[in-house]
């Protein structure tokens, strides 16, 4: 095991270096220096495409021309809304060669959330993909400072258009393509990029990465998870607005030489067709990505393929064999991380179902686990939990570990707990709760505010999802406490993606059959789709919000009648609300 994790340092300690305090490396001194070292390899592969490094980095100084005589400098904010596409891979990194910061702006995003992402990130410019250009229209109104005439729209080849704003296509045409002269070099320390944290509580955060920070990630992920070098190909179907997406990805194939395979967006019945197309060596998952592709139904060909390490977060014991047997992947690496956190964990050996092992500098400590309030003794210091016990993951923040928060401070802050072992240490609060195992493994339980409690017991959703996506015809389910009037706490509900196959009755007797009363789910959903995050992480708050309510619901809705499911209308709905129905 501890050899297996001293070989990863070995891997990243070149790359760590470009990061250490004072040197001046960023994305585009790495872009240079690949064509240095292989300028007609591969960099990029998207469909049809390839782009070697060396084409890359004219495209890079041409759009880099382009947005600096639109008056973009070093400093500046230009915010980037863009899908999966070359474009965006060039724009982002002719930002980085203007020292300017890259807002990566979640394409999901519209309206009031659109508006407070390029508000918060003050950008002067927008550069934005025709597939999306009708949501600058909607939200620079609410935008002091930034109109129409901020935005520029580069055509989206494949659903061309009349373009709603000024070309950017059209000013790339008048600039060359040769090296592009910089006054001064980038610091290590100087803002690379925002990248918007979850906006699933709350309009949406930006948080500061800085080229230390990407640089990191991407040796990291790039040399320590992926093993990434010269001629291999990392096939990449996240989101590019995403940090798994940008450092896992782009930023850990610049740092490597590997070449990128991508596509637009994530696709389960193409995805093998596309791993023996690019002859992909690795890729990167998140969320339920894994689940999604085993749902497909098998085929021949699902282990033809030259894939030998897989890696992410988000990877659920109950499906970690059957994905790693059935497409035959040599080699799976779970990891666990946050945008802005100093709390990386890898579990490089591949057990199934953990992240890591706990690492100097991190913390489980006992907390509510419901609410994620820290439980602290009669000196006020935080205590650890012990093996077996689940807690709230703390990573500290010292040394190289730094936390560069977000830009708004009062978020910033809200996230540094002070005083945890002693009187002036700092930590950063991850929101998440982890489980201790023997030997300091770790396995992730929840985030904090999904585990619930009911009949007095503490309920995670995620145990629960688990134990429910084996019951018959069930593809997968996402858990959730709901208010009921009158009881404490919050009972359980569940929305279930089911087949063919699915009947309440069979489903009402693997509930009864496999789980206690406490954990049972007293609601259920049934759907034939499951709403996601861009990044394949199951949307809560708004079924939370729709609850069991058959007025905000169109799926059919079933209420646990002892041990049967029965049919939820509007007039037992009334009963549970008055009272009149009472859960047993």
């Amino acid at each position: 095991t501890r050899v297996n994790e001293a070989r990863a340092i070995a891997r990243m300690l070149p790359g760590l270096a470009r990061a250490r305090p004072g040197s001046s490396w960023n994305l585009s001194r790495l872009l240079e220096e690949r064509v240095r070292r292989q300028p007609d390899d591969p960099g990029l592969a998207y469909a049809d495409l390839r782009m070697s490094w060396r084409e890359i980095d004219r495209a890079v100084n041409r759009t880099a021309r382009a947005l600096r005589a639109t008056g973009v400098g070093p400093g500046d904010a230009v915010a980037l809304l863009m899908d999966n596409r070359p474009a965006y891979v060039v724009a982002a990194t002719a930002l980085s060669r203007l020292r300017a910061t890259g807002a990566l702006i979640n394409t999901n995003v519209t309206g009031r959330a659109l508006a407070h992402a390029l508000r918060v990130s003050g950008a002067r410019r927008v550069v934005v993909g025709g597939e999306h250009a009708e949501k600058p229209e909607q939200a620079l109104g609410d935008v002091e400072g930034l109109d129409a005439g901020a935005v520029l729209e580069q055509a989206d080849p494949e659903a061309a258009g009349a373009a709603r704003f000024a070309s950017l296509d059209e000013r790339l045409a008048e600039h060359p393509e040769d090296a592009l002269e910089v006054a001064g070099h980038s610091a290590v320390g100087d803002r690379a990029f925002y990248i918007y944290t979850s906006g699933t509580t709350g309009l949406p955060k930006a948080a500061i990465i800085s080229n230390q920070r990407i640089l990191a990630a991407a040796a990291l992920m790039g040399r320590g998870i992926f093993e990434l070098a010269p001629g291999n190909v990392h096939y990449v179907t996240l989101p590019l607005y995403h940090s798994a997406g940008f450092f896992g990805g782009w930023a850990s194939c610049l740092l490597s030489g590997a070449c990128m395979a991508f596509r637009r967006r994530f696709s389960a019945s193409r995805f093998w067709e596309d791993v023996r197309r690019f002859e992909a060596t690795s890729f990167i998952y998140i969320g339920e990505l894994c689940r999604y592709l085993l749902n497909v139904p098998e085929a021949p060909h699902d282990a033809d393929h030259r894939l030998r390490i897989a890696g992410g977060n988000g990877l659920r014991p109950d499906i970690w064999g059957s994905f790693q047997q059935r497409f035959r992947i040599p080699l799976i690496r779970e990891y666990y991380g946050a945008t802005e956190g100093t709390t990386p964990l890898v579990n490089y050996q591949g057990f199934p179902g953990m992240v890591g092992r706990l690492l100097p500098g991190n913390a489980i400590v006992r907390c509510d686990l419901e609410t994620g309030e820290i439980r602290r003794n009669a000196e006020g210091r935080c205590e650890r939990v012990d093996v077996g016990e689940t807690g709230l993951l703390l990573g500290r923040i010292a040394g190289s570990a730094n936390y560069d928060g977000y830009v708004d401070e009062a978020a910033t802050r809200k996230k540094i707990l002070e005083g945890v072992f002693s009187p002036r240490d700092r930590y950063f609060d991850t929101g998440d709760l982890l489980t201790l195992h023997e030997d300091g493994w770790i396995s992730f339980a929840d985030r904090v505010g999904d585990t619930f409690r009911w009949k007095g017991e503490n309920v995670s959703t995620n145990e629960v999802a688990e134990i429910l996506n084996a019951a018959p015809g069930v593809e997968e389910t996402n858990v959730y406490g709901v208010p009921v009037p009158g009881s404490e706490g919050r009972a359980g509900m569940a929305s279930v993606h089911c087949g063919e196959a699915f009947s309440t009755d069979a489903f009402g007797a693997f509930v009864v059959e496999n789980l206690p009363v406490y954990q049972r789910p007293y609601f259920l959903r049934v759907q034939r789709d499951m709403r996601i995050t861009g990044t394949f992480k199951h949307q809560k708050v708004d079924y939370q919000r729709e609850g069991y309510d058959p007025s905000l619901v169109s799926d059919p809705l079933y209420l646990l009648d002892g041990e049967k499911y029965v049919p939820l209308d509007a007039e037992t709905y009334e009963g549970i609300q008055s009272g009149r129905i009472s859960l047993r």
